[in-house]
């Protein structure tokens, strides 16, 4: 199997996440990143980093555009080791839960669930609605890992920093990939 972990940026609040998980993953040889950042994400980043986008791309090995459907990793016969969407909006669960690939990332996340490798989507939205709620139970029914963007305080983070490496932590811990980002449970 291939060690390379696609990682898509969609557009919500929590671009953070992503570039946590690009550093990480960055800093681990024996594993490559495919990123896709969707426009919206693009605009969030702006926003919320000081990061240029040329800055985030460079963590990633192989870049694609969001419209970029000859990418490999539109492909099933292209072997990963799966996706992470951090952040995943809703618009992008909705895509994935009702099968619509009209993006890279929706088409790479089709091509996880149907190849049956790990899709994690850090679910980023609050308050959530009931239709954000089925949504989240038919992809996680096709067999994605829902993974809220709820950091957890039994590690008493004191920074930003420590919520955001928990967080990216956990994703890593879905796709089998050792880290040591965050003290676990009763360590």
């Amino acid at each position: 199997m291939n060690n390379e972990i696609i990682i898509g940026i969609s557009g919500a609040s929590g671009v953070q996440y992503a570039i946590r998980l690009l550093e990480t993953l960055n800093k681990i040889k024996e594993v490559e990143t495919d990123l896709v950042i969707s426009e919206a994400a693009k605009k969030l980043i702006k926003i919320e980093t000081d990061f240029s986008i040329g800055e985030i791309e460079k963590l990633g090995d192989h870049v694609y555009a969001d419209d970029d459907f000859t990418a490999p990793i539109a492909s099933g016969s292209h072997r990963t080791k799966g996706m992470i969407i951090a952040p995943c909006s809703m618009k992008t669960l909705a895509s994935i839960a009702i099968g619509m690939s009209d993006t890279l990332i929706s088409r790479a996340a089709d091509v996880c669930l149907k190849e049956k490798r790990p899709l994690v989507l850090m679910v980023r939205e609050t308050p959530i609605n009931l239709i954000h709620i089925e949504n989240m139970k038919k992809a996680a029914q096709a067999g994605a890992s829902i993974l809220p963007a709820s950091p957890a305080f039994y590690q008493r983070p004191s920074s930003i920093d420590d919520m955001l490496d928990f967080m990216a932590g956990r994703a890593l811990d879905l796709m089998g990939v050792e880290h040591h980002l965050y003290k676990r449970w009763n360590e």
